[in-house]
């Protein structure tokens, strides 16, 4: 394609180390969809005569069907997808083919594929996100009073439900979705036309290519439009906060199938077995999503080092960009999945969550709000004399429930005998009544609020 100014063909080497026909093929939808768009627009602008648009939009047509059908001759020697597409709708239209590249370089034209491909991807994303959240509803829905230790610094602290505890990663997956968004919102603006990095001198008209790709808006600086990969590296941060909350649920599945802890069953389908030992059931499926952040936080680590020195406007350096991306997204992608599937394959061991849910002495904090809400006593005495509660039902090998009242009173003679209404776990969690807490009847609130957005 520049063969006026060079002479002689690529070094194997330059060769091997320039081609990337071998990934950014995936973006050929897009590649066909914004040179469909630009030539449309530069017949409408009277750079090219409506013969040679109708030529080319038979040739792209052509292009699309060959991809589709698994025909395309991808080749090597043309580089990219980009110079693939041109290069075989030359082969298939004639001298026509080279008027479409009129106005356009491959800088604005693959800023504005990539572009496209992160749009789409963030989409898919989100979509995925919501098919999650909507197992993680259905299976909240189910066991809004299902009892279970709620943790901190993963010691039994207070009970809760296993449907509150679901709800707590469908509002983290929420603001997942936000992001992608959010990300989604400041890409939309349509690169293509900025061409290499000065703008045309052609009378093109950026608004229509824009609204034709379902941009907002056409890129306002044509240098910043072939310059940054901001787009991309949002979207994989998004991605990566979005792995770190996969990670931990997925921590939390496998976690809990252990018989030491015994909350929930995971079947056949999200689990393996081990070649030497006939008695394990693991939960794989979890540990590898778990371990899918480490990809995703590479990615964006790498891309990031990739752009954090170039000079505007392109450089060479960004066709890195792309393959960490995929490879994100793809991991993602696959991880949202599995994680849906886990969620609505797994079954709590109720009344193992249950017993769980009274150990460690998780109804201490009750007792001290009786002792705040029936006595008038400062929350920090209430404090004290509740640990001093907790000390002697554990030297007496006892729970709190179970402490005669005779030793509670002689911690604070104001005690009756009704402070053992909330010294259960059923109780303690029914009365966490304050919005977004764990009493049953706020959870089903929350999941009522939760479908009525993502209808």
């Amino acid at each position: 394609m520049w063969g006026g100014r060079f002479s002689d063909k690529p070094a194997e080497l330059m060769q091997a180390i320039n081609v990337s026909i071998g990934f950014d093929k995936r973006l050929a939808a897009q590649d066909l969809a914004g040179s469909r768009a630009h030539a449309a627009m530069l017949r409408k602008a009277g750079v090219i005569t409506s013969e040679d648009e109708a030529a080319i939009q038979g040739g792209l047509d052509a292009i699309a069907a060959e991809i589709e059908a698994g025909d395309f001759p991808f080749r090597e020697e043309f580089e990219d997808i980009h110079m693939n597409v041109e290069a075989r709708l030359r082969e298939l239209i004639g001298p026509a083919a080279g008027r479409l590249h009129t106005a356009r370089s491959r800088n604005d034209q693959v800023a504005l594929d990539f572009r496209m491909w992160v749009r789409d991807a963030c989409d898919r994303t989100i979509g995925q996100l919501r098919a999650l959240q909507t197992a993680l509803l259905s299976k909240a829905e189910a066991h809004a009073d299902t009892l279970m230790p709620g943790f901190t610094h993963l010691q039994p602290a207070q009970p809760v439900t296993f449907g509150h505890h679901l709800m707590a990663y469908v509002e983290m997956f929420g603001r997942d979705a936000g992001r992608f968004a959010d990300a989604r919102a400041r890409m939309n603006e349509c690169p293509l036309g900025a061409a290499a990095l000065a703008g045309s001198p052609f009378p093109i008209d950026r608004e229509m290519t824009a609204r034709a790709l379902g941009f907002d808006r056409p890129t306002a600086n044509s240098l910043d439009s072939v310059s940054d990969r901001d787009f991309a590296l949002e979207a994989l941060a998004a991605a990566s906060l979005c792995g770190v909350h996969l990670s931990r649920l997925a921590e939390e599945i496998v976690v809990w199938t252990t018989p030491q802890f015994g909350f929930i069953r995971l079947s056949d389908a999200f689990t393996t077995g081990s070649s030497i030992m006939p008695q394990k059931k693991n939960p794989d499926a979890a540990e590898l999503v778990r371990a899918k952040v480490g990809r995703l936080l590479g990615s964006f680590t790498q891309l990031t080092v990739v752009m954090k020195g170039l000079p505007l406007a392109y450089s060479k350096d960004m066709q890195e960009d792309k393959v960490p991306t995929f490879e994100a997204f793809d991991a993602l992608e696959l991880s949202l999945r599995a994680m849906a599937g886990m969620v609505a394959d797994l079954e709590p061991v109720a009344p193992r969550m249950a017993q769980a849910a009274g150990a460690g002495f998780s109804t201490a904090t009750d007792l001290a709000d009786w002792l705040v809400r029936t006595l008038d006593m400062p929350f920090r005495d209430a404090h004290h004399v509740t640990g001093a509660a907790v000390k002697r039902a554990e030297q007496l090998g006892c729970d709190l429930a179970d402490l005669p009242l005779a030793e509670l009173q002689a911690l604070s003679q104001g005690i009756g005998p009704d402070v053992y209404g909330v010294l259960t776990p059923q109780a303690s969690a029914a009365s966490r009544k304050s919005y977004g807490g764990t009493a049953p009847d706020q959870v089903r609130a929350q999941i009522k609020r939760w479908k009525e957005a993502l209808a």
